[in-house]
C-alpha cells in the first residue's frame, strides 16, 4: 500500500511541478477548490484551506494579478466580492487534472482489465465511499471529502456549486 500511496504522490508532485513557475502550491490549492465548488469569497477560500483571511486574501490578490482569477462585486451583498476562475485559470487547472488522469491511467493500463476491476473497487472501499461488507455494509460515507478539501475538481453527483457562503465576509 505504501507503494502505491508513493506512486500517486509522485504523480501528483509531477502534475503540480508542471505550473509551480506559474502558481504555488497553495495558490493551485485555491484554483482548484474555486474550479470545484465554484465562486467563492476569500472567506470561503480561508476556511476551505484552514487559514487566516489575511493568508487567503495576499493568496487570492496574487492570483488576481497573475490573472488566473477575476474578483468582482457580489450582487446580492455588495460589501461582498466573489472569486471565479478566468479563462487562464481554468486552463490551468484543467491541465492539473488532465496530467494526473493520464499518468494514472498509464500506470492502470498495465493490469489485465480483470485487475483493475478489482482493484478499483478495493480502492473504492479503502476510501470509505462504497463498504460491502462487514459490519457497516449499508454505509455509504460521503464520497465528496475529497472535493470539500479543494483536491479534486470532480464534484459529487448532485452536487449544487456556484455559489458563495453567504454568510461569510471577504
Amino acid at each position: 500500500m505504501m507503494l502505491a500511496a508513493r506512486v500517486l504522490a509522485a504523480v501528483t508532485a509531477r502534475s503540480v511541478a508542471q505550473v509551480q513557475d506559474r502558481v504555488s502550491l497553495a495558490q493551485l490549492r485555491v484554483l482548484v477548490m474555486i474550479a470545484s465548488r465554484g465562486p467563492a469569497n476569500v472567506g470561503s477560500v480561508a476556511r476551505g484551506l484552514g487559514v487566516h483571511p489575511s493568508n487567503a486574501t495576499r493568496t487570492c490578490d496574487r492570483l488576481v494579478i497573475a490573472g488566473f482569477l477575476a474578483r468582482h462585486d457580489d450582487p446580492a451583498d455588495r460589501r461582498n466580492l466573489i472569486l471565479e476562475l478566468t479563462a487562464a485559470g481554468q486552463q490551468l487547472v484543467e491541465g492539473v487534472d488532465t496530467a494526473r488522469r493520464e499518468a494514472v491511467a498509464a500506470q492502470l493500463a498495465r493490469l489485465p482489465a480483470r485487475s483493475r476491476e478489482r482493484l478499483t473497487r478495493a480502492l473504492l472501499v479503502f476510501a470509505g465511499v462504497d463498504r460491502t461488507d462487514g459490519p457497516d455494509a449499508d454505509r455509504h460515507d460521503d464520497p465528496d471529502e475529497a472535493w470539500l478539501l479543494g483536491w479534486t475538481t470532480q464534484r459529487p453527483v448532485g452536487h449544487t456549486a456556484g455559489r458563495a457562503d453567504p454568510t461569510a465576509t471577504g
